[in-house]
């Protein structure tokens, strides 16, 4: 059954008017015309058509595709921005309200992206103001390169591309340029670029129902920024042949979108469509760059990436490549304060990016002695079985860690955990076995390299904590009593840094009890492993017993106290699985050899 899209809004007939108020006190370069809500156009605060001495570049079109158009008004860039409502071109008043407030003597140039509604209103807008006297010249942009080239009289849809062309329209007149030239200009730039899109959902608009045109497992090519119809439904594919597939439909010498063949320089723009991830959007950046080097044979010169025209809460994105020249670069290097073009992107980008050297460890140990013995004594073998069985623990334990984590935390202890475990396991080869402080040292290094957040630097302040102990003392073969005190002092040291104690709900509590019976039964006179596998067991029932617990550490805070008691900590279980299972090992590894 069909629902109504979530939102965070009031009125679903304010959004626009209110998007505009908070726009302009984010930023105090904007100021809108009083005119809500018929009027909605954001221009400039600094410019007014009394005293501006250059030509105004103004656009704009239907609302739901912010940044769009309002967010790239600044100098540099957009003189000023109409808005329509959402989806919907703006009506000729509100744009000759805004070529009115803004254009001076020099003219103004309307960029219009090519929608009927769009080039109509536009169209009637330009017609009055010049017949009230006013300079007004219009480009119509038209990059899309998902449906055919012949569509009759509608011609090719306006996306993406168009803020490149507001970038260069704007940079010109910056630079005095007069109103021809800037027209030349942005014209022939809206003739370079190509832009097609791909979507993993439809977009839904406020106080409306969400669609479920596109089914599980489903996405579409060619999806408008409206919503409407691409040009053909395909199951998902990895992002390398999406991008690969949209590459090859823009680049196509036989439908000839844009002017681009092998050896000429180029502009890529990957641009989310509203509910894409900065992460995704920069995997299709990394993958589309050498693409368009190394398989289309072009010099990629700048690469902008982010949401720039979006379409509402759409999934997907879309990619414009712009074929450049030096006057291009130019523009779009030239300073702007438009609030929503990117920073740090302009300068030549260089052919390949060459990561830098890791600078080497101030270890002063020699290679041969951090690598793994050619004969393994007793101490080595079972070290070996012990870091294999606790490693083997935590794989096997992913996903019951991640469904725990998915209700107390944020779901991903059981891949953080995965990580350092298999990197473990791999690195296990080249471990100094023989040494047991080395290779404790060496298990901190293999978690840090590899497990990201907070139980990543725990554990390896956990392996420092105990190779510093074990290094204090001089014998080479390390007593069950060192071995103790390792732990308790690995324990002291994440207690120390974490800021956490037995009781908070973290992994502390299955190493504290433990340790203490670890200790307990040593003082006791109980042989090592059976104190060994003693204090496993109390490692288990303290990980249990944190169903029990209030959380007083970690992301598990925020969690009430009721999901909480559905199940044990995730840290704790996984500490407690790695312990046992260490503890194990060694056990059947002595009754083995005995």
């Amino acid at each position: 059954m069909a629902s109504r899209g979530k939102k965070l809004i009031n009125d679903p007939n304010d959004v626009v008017t209110e998007f505009i108020e908070g726009l302009v006190e984010t930023y105090p370069g904007l100021q809108f015309l009083d005119g809500f809500p018929e009027v909605k156009v954001v221009l400039r605060a600094d410019v007014s058509s009394s005293t501006y001495d250059k030509v105004a570049i103004i656009s704009g079109g239907g609302s739901g595709h912010e940044p769009a158009q309002a967010g790239f008004v600044g100098e540099g860039m957009l003189t000023a921005a109409i808005c329509g409502d959402v989806f919907a071109s703006p009506p000729v008043d509100s744009i000759l309200a805004g070529i009115r407030a803004v254009t001076g003597p020099m003219g103004c140039l309307l960029i219009v992206t090519n929608y009927t509604g769009d080039r109509l209103n536009f169209g009637l807008a330009a017609e009055q103001a010049k017949s009230e006297g006013y300079k007004v010249e219009t480009v119509i942009v038209g990059d899309d390169c998902a449906l055919p080239p012949l569509r009759g009289i509608v011609g090719r849809r306006g996306l993406a591309g168009t803020i490149l062309v507001h970038k260069v329209a704007g940079a010109a007149a910056a630079a005095g340029l007069s109103l021809a030239d800037i027209a030349a200009e942005a014209k022939c730039a809206s003739e370079m670029v190509g832009t097609m899109g791909v979507a993993l959902s439809v977009c839904t608009l406020p106080g409306q129902v969400t669609s479920d045109r596109l089914g599980p497992g489903k996405m579409e090519l060619g999806l408008g920024i409206h919503g409407e119809p691409g040009a053909a439904v395909a199951d998902i594919q990895p992002v390398d042949v999406v991008v690969s597939h949209v590459l090859n439909q823009i680049l196509s010498l036989e439908t000839n979108y844009v002017p681009i063949t092998r050896g000429n320089r180029v502009v890529l723009m990957i641009n989310g469509l509203g509910a894409t991830p900065i992460m995704e959007l920069m995997i299709a950046s990394g993958k589309a760059v050498p693409k368009l080097q190394l398989e289309h044979g072009l010099a990629v010169d700048r690469v902008y990436t982010g949401s720039f025209m979006t379409s509402l809460d759409m999934a997907g994105f879309s990619i414009s490549i712009m074929k450049a020249d030096e006057t291009i670069l130019q523009r779009l290097d030239a300073p702007t304060t438009a609030a929503y073009w990117p920073v740090g992107v302009d300068g030549n980008h260089p052919p390949t990016k060459i990561p830098v050297p890791m600078p080497p460890s101030r270890s002063t140990k020699s290679d041969e002695a951090l690598s793994r013995p050619p004969q393994l004594n007793q101490q080595g073998q079972i070290l070996e079985v012990a870091i294999e069985a606790a490693a083997h623990a935590v794989v096997n334990l992913r996903e019951s860690l991640n469904e725990w984590d998915s209700k107390v935390g944020d779901g991903d202890c059981g891949s953080t955990m995965y990580r350092g475990a298999t990197a473990i396991l791999a690195d296990i080869k080249n471990y100094p076995l023989n040494d047991a402080a080395e290779t404790v040292n060496e298990i901190g290094s293999s978690i840090r390299r590899v497990m990201g957040g907070t139980s990543g630097i725990l554990y390896t302040i956990f392996c420092k904590a105990a190779y510093a102990q074990l290094t204090a003392s001089s014998q080479s073969v390390v007593t069950a009593k060192q071995w103790a005190e390792a732990l308790e002092a690995s324990i002291a040291a994440v207690c120390k840094y974490g800021g956490a104690s037995a009781g908070y709900r973290t992994l502390l509590d299955a190493l504290i009890p433990a340790s203490a019976i670890l200790q307990e039964r040593l003082n006791a006179g109980d042989d090592p492993c059976t104190a060994f596998v003693l204090s496993s067991e109390a490692a288990l029932a303290g990980a249990e017993s944190t169903k029990h617990m209030q959380a007083q550490a970690g992301r598990s805070t925020y969690v009430s106290g009721e999901i909480l008691a559905s199940v044990p900590d995730p840290g704790a279980m996984a500490a407690a699985s790695w312990y046992r299972a260490a503890a194990v090992a060694v056990m059947e590894k002595y009754r083995a050899s005995s």
